[in-house]
């Protein structure tokens, strides 16, 4: 009986041991779950490597933070081709959901966001928002100017008929590559294929409601609170596992970028980097002209190195670069030797065509602006031509100081002689020698010099 009564007792206490230790766990994982959080990352605007820099670095801290899932709040027109690259590794990488938003309303994930937009996990329109015109854009050459002088329809016609027939095998080379790139993404997501290679081959465009009839994107959202909403209990795969969204009630954290990505915004403007470049070349010629100086050649030593550190992820044609650097150097040579204007128009032209040839992209927000080019090519122009007059100026001076000032100067001879004798120029007395007698107090000229010696002739012989 006994013992009996013991062993009851030993089963109480090992159940209430069993049923502690699951409330601990249920009560350890309900706290963990209410801990995780929806991390949202924004990209406004062209995507470039600065977007790239950050959306690696915010979606590393979205994974070390264990986050439930990372939405990426997206207004843009499109970008290059190497940073939208790098995102999409990111996200195939990751091992937390990413779910892209285009929103607010208005917005649109044009060309390379429709990319993105085919890779994410989750694909989430807000209403009147667009997506597509996914063709990738001429890389390298110069704009045709005439273009705008086209009427807006032949200009249509032109651009529905190059997206449709590509104009050289290089094209068909980069059309072919996207549009592959883009029917993977859409089979690995489940995604509309069809239409993903009409957005890569016809630059066709779909509103939000089209985008979901079609399956292009999972589901329309007026907010994020929303899109965690709809989200919740879908299936993804992330990382090879299939994982069931738990994102209803989830605290956002919005992680804006930090110093260093904005940094990297400032300086890889193409117009920024442009003018750092400037900068750079300007202060170390300046410092070459004014050694001891300093000051120019610290501060152009930095900016010609921001500048190349921009050029490195920037699309550089460097035949563009090169020509800069030429019509630079011609002008420069104009200051120095004169060559009637041959050296300085053709710096000119260069320089002018090496700024427009800079940028081997047409993206949008990739390019250099015109009136920039424009503005620094003339101010330029005018300061060497400002330079090359003042040296001819100078060069039609009379000389002032020296030995060759002395040469056509006028005295006084200070005593008579035929030969060698006195004389006093600039109240100063000098040993003189004349090839004709002179006489005291007569007025003389210098000829020329020999060592100390002045040569001299008497005016009246000249007036003779």
């Amino acid at each position: 009986m006994h013992r009996e009564r013991k062993g009851i007792i030993g089963l109480k206490r090992l159940w209430f041991i069993v049923v502690l230790l699951a409330g601990s766990w249920l009560a350890l994982g309900a706290a963990s779950e209410a801990d995780r959080k929806a991390v949202l990352l924004e990209i406004d605007g062209p995507i470039g490597p600065a977007v790239a820099d950050y959306f690696h670095r915010g979606l590393e801290r979205a994974q070390s933070r264990q986050a439930a899932i990372v939405v990426v709040r997206m207004d843009t027109p499109g970008g290059l081709d190497l940073s939208m690259r790098t995102i999409i590794q990111d996200i195939l990488s990751s091992t937390v959901p990413v779910a892209v938003y285009v929103s607010p309303s208005g917005a649109r994930a044009a060309s390379a966001g429709t990319y993105i937009l085919y890779a994410s996990h989750i694909a989430v329109m807000a209403p009147a928002t667009n997506l597509g015109a996914a063709t990738p854009v001429r890389i390298g050459g110069v704009p045709n100017p005439m273009e705008d002088k086209q009427p807006k329809g032949d200009k249509d016609e032109e651009k529905k008929d190059h997206a449709a027939k590509p104009a050289d095998a290089m094209e068909k080379k980069i059309l072919n590559d996207a549009i592959a790139y883009i029917k993977g993404l859409a089979q690995m997501r489940g995604r509309n294929q069809e239409w993903a290679e009409q957005a890569v081959r016809e630059a066709a465009s779909l509103p939000a409601q089209e985008a979901v009839k079609l399956r292009v994107v999972d589901f329309m959202a007026q907010d994020v609170s929303e899109l965690l909403r709809k989200a919740n209990g879908r299936k993804v795969s992330v990382a090879g596992n299939e994982v069931v969204l738990r994102t209803e009630g989830l605290v956002v954290e919005r992680i804006d970028p930090d110093w260093r990505s904005r940094l990297l915004a400032v300086i890889t403007d193409p117009n920024v980097a442009y003018i750092l470049m400037l900068l750079g070349i300007y202060g170390l010629f300046f410092e070459l002209w004014n050694p001891g100086f300093v000051l120019p050649g610290v501060l152009g030593g930095i900016c010609l190195l921001l500048a190349l550190f921009a050029f490195q992820v920037l699309p550089i044609n460097y035949a563009g670069l090169g020509l800069i650097l030429l019509g630079i150097a011609f002008m420069v040579a104009e200051a120095f030797a004169p060559s009637f204007g041959a050296l300085g128009i053709g710096g000119v032209v260069a320089f002018s065509v090496g700024s427009i040839m800079l940028m081997d992209t047409d993206v949008e927000g990739y390019t250099i602006a015109w009136p920039l080019i424009a503005t620094v090519t003339a101010t330029t122009a005018l300061f060497f031509i400002g330079v090359v007059m003042l040296v001819l100026k100078a060069r039609q001076r009379s000389v002032v100081s020296g030995r060759e000032e002395m040469i056509g100067d006028t005295g006084e001879a200070l005593e008579s002689f035929k030969t060698d004798g006195r004389v006093r120029i600039h109240s100063e007395d000098w040993n003189a020698r004349s090839r004709v007698p002179v006489k005291r107090g007569q007025k003389v000229k210098v000829t020329a010099m020999e060592g100390l010696v002045l040569l001299i002739e008497p005016l009246e012989m000249e007036d003779s």
